[in-house]
């Protein structure tokens, strides 16, 4: 490994983990640049399975060719060896995991940092929020841990209700009939901050008769463990959640918003270096969208990506299908390998003739390139919070498809909070698609929509410049003080 640069020896050393799933790795990534530009020395780490992808991605050359003061490792994730491909890994199993087997291999890996395996000393840990076994290892090096979650702030909170959910008797579900006979559009009053809100709206996997289910006792415990950071900081803008944070900081420590994290990167991060050219995408991205793009006249597209997690059956990627191509909107759909649950995703044939000339399909792509593309009208998403915020970054109004999680959270706030989205029901129709489709790019409530994300935009734009940038230097004052 050798001896540190001298150049490089005086640096405050960060190690940044992140939850080993997309939507994590990216806003991570962002976070650690700034770190970088800020003169940190970093330690990006991943499980050994996706730096495989991020390699196969992004080629050797891009993680190989980075200065000494920005490096990559790799710990084990504890599940067995799966499919080589470009698939999320399940994500309850992921959880149970990583969060049973995953101190060991990263103490390990601290104390190699520390005995010259790549830098300075570690002097601070930047965490995913649900990977809090880290806490311990920080305690154990008496160095600060901040704890990032990669969620909306509304997300956030909405974990942090559970136990009051099953206090008050609201979940576990009775039975399975609950799911349909209404009772998730039960409104709920007692939470503070999310007034309005209704039981379907709530991070999803409250949605069980399972009194023992794995994913509600995990984000009770994660939650709970967040008590132990330093601080907390969550990509977001304050104008924009305001209401949500002033709640969590009422009984956690400091809760920073330092977003939105993509508008603050490009501000921020120099250009021209390789660790500002380096991306965070485990699927390889097709730029030849952004040159179909550069065709289409201005507004004119509507953009349809369910993330990298969201899976849906056959029938439903025929029903989009057609709701599509019965809107006579252009779109650029992009389209997972794996987006159909247990099968290939195939399009019908009829599809393809139906839209030949104003559609483009594509397996994966630069999405906040994509966003703020001029043709790009509307945005068909699962809402994730990376695609929110990048949506709402970018002006950009939405049809919210919620699939798991807190999407169903963001996806309320959107559409009667925020004021830019259109939520699509569950059991998706191609009758409803085109519908929707048609009025958020020719209708009068897609123009309402259209005008108040420019409002977010233009709010969104302001925060990057000050309160995101002063709340990361407050960060950045934590990570560097002594515990």
């Amino acid at each position: 490994m050798g001896s540190v640069p001298a150049a490089d020896s005086g640096r405050p050393h960060a190690v940044c983990i992140p939850f080993p799933a997309q939507g994590h790795v990216n806003p991570m990534m962002k976070l650690a640049k700034l770190l970088h530009q800020n003169g940190f020395h970093v330690t990006f780490v991943n499980t050994e399975y996706n730096h495989r992808r991020l390699v196969k991605s992004l080629g050797e050359d891009a993680v190989d060719g980075l200065p000494p003061s920005f490096q990559f490792r790799a710990i084990p994730d504890g599940l067995p060896p799966s499919y080589e491909g470009d698939a999320t890994q399940d994500i309850p199993s992921l959880c149970a995991s990583t969060s049973t087997t995953c101190l060991a291999p990263f103490r390990a890996l601290l104390a190699d940092l520390n005995t010259g395996g790549g830098g300075p000393p570690v002097s601070c840990i930047v965490s995913d929020g649900v990977m809090s076994f880290t806490l311990d290892a920080a305690a154990e090096l008496g160095v600060p841990e901040v704890l990032f979650w990669t969620t909306s702030a509304c997300g956030f909170y909405g974990y942090t209700q559970y136990d009051r959910l099953i206090q008050d008797g609201l979940v576990p579900l009775k039975d399975s009939s609950d799911l349909t006979n209404g009772y998730l559009d039960s409104t709920i009053l007692e939470i503070p901050g999310m007034e309005g809100i209704r039981l379907r709206d709530i991070p999803s996997f409250v949605r069980t008769t399972n009194p023992d289910e794995f994913m509600v006792k995990f984000a009770l415990r994660e939650t709970a463990r967040a008590r132990r950071a330093s601080a907390i900081i969550v990509n977001t803008f304050e104008v924009l959640e305001q209401e949500v944070l002033n709640q969590l900081s009422s009984t956690l420590p400091p809760v920073y918003a330092i977003g939105p994290l993509n508008l603050l990167e490009h501000g921020r991060v120099q250009n021209n270096t390789a660790v500002a050219s380096l991306g965070s995408s485990l699927w390889k991205e097709d730029s030849g969208c952004l040159e179909w793009l550069d065709s289409q006249a201005e507004n004119s597209v509507v953009y349809v990506n369910f993330g990298s997690i969201a899976v849906m059956t056959a029938d439903q990627l025929a029903e989009f299908a057609w709701g599509l191509a019965n809107s006579g909107q252009s779109f650029l759909w992009v389209i997972r390998p794996d987006l159909v649950s247990g099968e290939q995703a195939i399009l019908p044939r009829d599809f393809l003739v139906a839209t030949e000339g104003r559609g483009m399909l594509a397996g994966w792509c630069p999405q906040e390139r994509v966003l703020g593309h001029s043709a790009v009208g509307g945005f068909l998403t699962h809402s994730g919070w990376n695609s929110t915020l990048e949506s709402l970054s970018a002006g950009v109004p939405m049809i919210c498809w919620p699939f798991f999680a807190e999407q169903p959270t963001n996806c309320w706030y959107c559409c009667a909070k925020w004021g830019v989205g259109m939520e699509i029901e569950s059991d998706v129709t191609r009758e409803g698609v085109e519908s929707l489709v048609r009025e958020l790019m020719a209708g009068e409530k897609g123009r309402e929509l259209k005008n108040r994300a420019g409002e977010w935009e233009k709010l969104a734009r302001e925060a990057a410049a000050g309160s995101a940038y002063d709340n990361l230097k407050e960060v950045i004052s934590v990570l560097l003080s002594s515990e």
